[in-house]
């Protein structure tokens, strides 16, 4: 077998899995992760270069600097950046790049899509000017999402899954 097909087997195989736990249980169990980690980390070291550990780094690095705002405002959780970076080590710097890019347009399209057929456009807008205008009087960022399920708490693995395979498939 290809190290290609490998690696998008590894790649498909960690994202799906990481859809279940989440549409399950809620959360990407670090145990996951790890377990992710290391599957990418000997298969970047696989060919016994040193090129390979240092485009598994870079790549992993990308995520959490990019999205980190993102977690600071409970915008995104930390089981998605966490896959985010397993997914970089994989895919590199410069594909996670677009991983993200995609993932983010998938998430923006499923949002809009619940909102339109569920309706809600306007409570959602009044729900974000409320957060926004709480950050700016109290400075303190709380969780944007709604607690419980809300209909437009969406998972967000779903849309990283998507992007994946969107990048398996030859896409970018």
């Amino acid at each position: 077998m290809s190290k290609v097909i490998i690696r998008q087997m590894l790649l498909l195989t960690i994202a799906g899995i990481a859809v279940l736990m989440d549409l399950y249980e809620m959360r990407i169990k670090n145990s996951w992760i790890i377990c992710s980690f290391i599957a990418g980390l000997i298969y970047s070291i696989w060919p016994g270069n040193r090129h390979g550990t240092v485009r598994f780094v870079l790549g992993m690095t990308v995520p959490p600097v990019l999205l980190g705002w993102l977690f600071y405002f409970r915008m995104l959780g930390s089981g998605d950046i966490k896959l985010f970076c397993v997914l970089g080590g994989l895919m590199g710097p410069y594909h996670i790049l677009w991983c993200m890019w995609y993932a983010i347009l998938a998430g923006a399209a499923l949002s809009l899509a619940i909102l339109f057929f569920c309706g809600g456009f306007h409570q959602r807008f009044h729900y974000l000017e409320q957060y926004v205008r709480q950050f700016i009087e109290t400075g303190r960022q709380n969780p944007y999402y709604r607690t419980g399920t809300a209909f437009e708490n969406i998972h967000f693995t779903i849309p990283i899954f998507m992007s994946v395979m969107l990048y398996t498939g030859g896409i970018y």
